[in-house]
């Protein structure tokens, strides 16, 4: 006779039973609620923001590690690093003409460290870059964010061009990483380092969304009044929830072959 299952076994086997989507709209819903648990414990919730620029680091250094010890940029977008770079330029211009802080520092060492790994992508490391698999139009975004930015974008006192280009890098920032999920989706085997760099990315969404989140909690929706009125505020969140949630897929099946003790990571069809 078999012992009757557990609840936490019965949720784990109804939840192994999900589309992939559904596990990872379920594994977002549920680490957003920790983190909103964590209101109590963490004071200062830009300490989240701080972590995710942090992780984000962490990721490019793997990247840096990676092309330099093992001297092939193979399954890397080069696509998803000029659009980080962009992105990142645009900020650090936003950063030095409105507010200049902390932050300026940390995407200024995160830009640079950015140029030297599409340098050594064209240059160096050109002979193994996956060009045919890397074949996302950046312009699909890149237009798209541009048009986007030029009608919805904050409304405070700064000049109109600045606001534009500010709503532009946040627009932008939310798809970057979409030429690098292109090439794992064409190639199907994505190697450990480029595997951990993409869900270093993932996790550094995930707490700068959570930062966001936990933010307009505090305040009681104040903080939406503070970035202005219009559709301004909400495609702030919007925009942070969207890069948490294009990642969260592929998180889930990074997390579930970390545990499952797999050192290359292989992506179902329809994945990413």
């Amino acid at each position: 006779m078999r012992a009757p299952k557990t609840p936490i076994h019965a949720v784990s086997t109804w939840v192994r039973r999900q589309p992939p989507k559904v596990k990872a709209f379920l594994a977002v819903v549920s680490g957003m609620a920790a983190l909103v648990l964590l209101r109590f414990i963490v004071h200062d919730h830009d300490n989240l923001f701080v972590a995710a620029e942090a992780v984000h680091s962490i990721g490019i250094s793997v990247l840096i590690y990676k092309l330099m010890k093992e001297k092939t940029c193979a399954g890397l977008s080069l696509k998803s690093q000029e659009l980080t770079a962009i992105f990142l330029a645009v900020r650090l211009y936003c950063s030095f003409v409105m507010e200049y802080d902390i932050h300026t520092l940390l995407d200024l060492a995160t830009f640079l460290t950015t140029l030297w790994v599409i340098y050594m992508i064209r240059f160096n490391l050109k002979s193994s870059y996956m060009e045919d698999k890397d074949n996302f139009a950046i312009y699909y975004v890149v237009i798209p964010c541009a048009v986007l930015a030029l009608f919805i974008h904050p409304s405070t006192s700064h000049h109109f061009l600045n606001r534009i280009f500010w709503a532009f890098c946040v627009y932008l920032e939310a798809v970057s990483v979409l030429p690098q999920l292109r090439v794992m989706q064409n190639t199907k085997i994505v190697e450990p380092f480029t595997a951990h760099y993409v869900f270093a990315l993932g996790v550094a969404r995930f707490l700068s969304c959570a930062h966001w989140v936990l933010q307009v909690l505090d305040t009681r929706g104040h903080l939406l009044v503070a970035l202005g009125y219009g559709l301004w505020p909400s495609m702030v969140l919007i925009s942070e929830i969207v890069q948490t949630f294009i990642l969260a897929d592929f998180c889930y099946y990074y997390v579930k072959s970390v545990f499952g003790g797999q050192l290359v990571l292989r992506l179902p069809s329809g994945v990413v």
